[in-house]
């Protein structure tokens, strides 16, 4: 009975770690303004594999952690990019950043190397 119970912890012990093995947390450059910019860039990641996203204002850094057999980081540029805000890899489509509210309307002048 107590092998048992032993085996069952160390059986335990690795499932739990192949599950947060596939977890990765990445800091990515968003750029906006305010807490309407802050509410849509974390709610555009709402997804399946995606665990919690974070944008920081003052910092225009987005942390997001993610499940990598889910979803990837250009995925997930690509979701933001989707809804007004340029990022490391993707620069919004100019009909969806100019929808954006006043306030969120940022300079577009950080540095992007596609163009979603």
């Amino acid at each position: 009975m107590k092998s048992l119970r032993i085996l069952s912890v160390v059986a335990l012990t690795f499932l739990s770690s192949a599950v947060f093995a596939q977890s990765k947390t990445d800091k990515i450059k968003v750029l906006g303004n305010c807490g309407t910019c802050k509410h849509k860039i974390e709610t555009s990641l709402k997804v399946p594999g995606v665990s919690s996203a974070e944008w920081d204002k003052a910092a225009k850094v987005l942390t997001v952690t993610y499940d990598e057999a889910k979803i990837n980081n250009k995925q997930i540029q690509k979701k933001v990019a989707a809804v007004g805000y340029d990022t490391e890899l993707f620069k919004a489509k100019d009909k969806v950043y100019n929808k954006l509210h006043n306030c969120c309307k940022y300079d577009r002048t950080g540095k992007t190397s596609e163009t979603h």
